[in-house]
């Protein structure tokens, strides 16, 4: 993690964990349409849609989540000294 001088983590920190959700997001999402197609094409779409409107929701609860907490997690972990110093 990267500090300034001052002790605060950068910007750069919180940008990079959002991208990075959103990266995985993207990804589950491909992945989960790409089975809801397999799955649609042996009639059993229906269940398969179904998951991923969850999976969905799951995404966009964990990206709010983050950003409502975000912040707050941030601050805590980055006064944690792994150094013993």
């Amino acid at each position: 993690m990267v500090h300034r001088g001052d002790g605060h983590p950068e910007e750069h920190d919180m940008t990079h964990l959002f991208q990075t959700l959103f990266a995985l997001t993207v990804t589950a999402g491909d992945r989960l349409e790409a089975h809801a197609r397999d799955l649609k094409s042996r009639e059993t779409g229906a269940s398969a849609v179904e998951y991923a409107l969850l999976v969905g929701a799951i995404a966009a609860a964990v990206v709010t989540a983050v950003a409502l907490f975000g912040p707050k997690l941030n601050a805590l972990f980055s006064g944690i000294n792994v150094n013993g110093k």
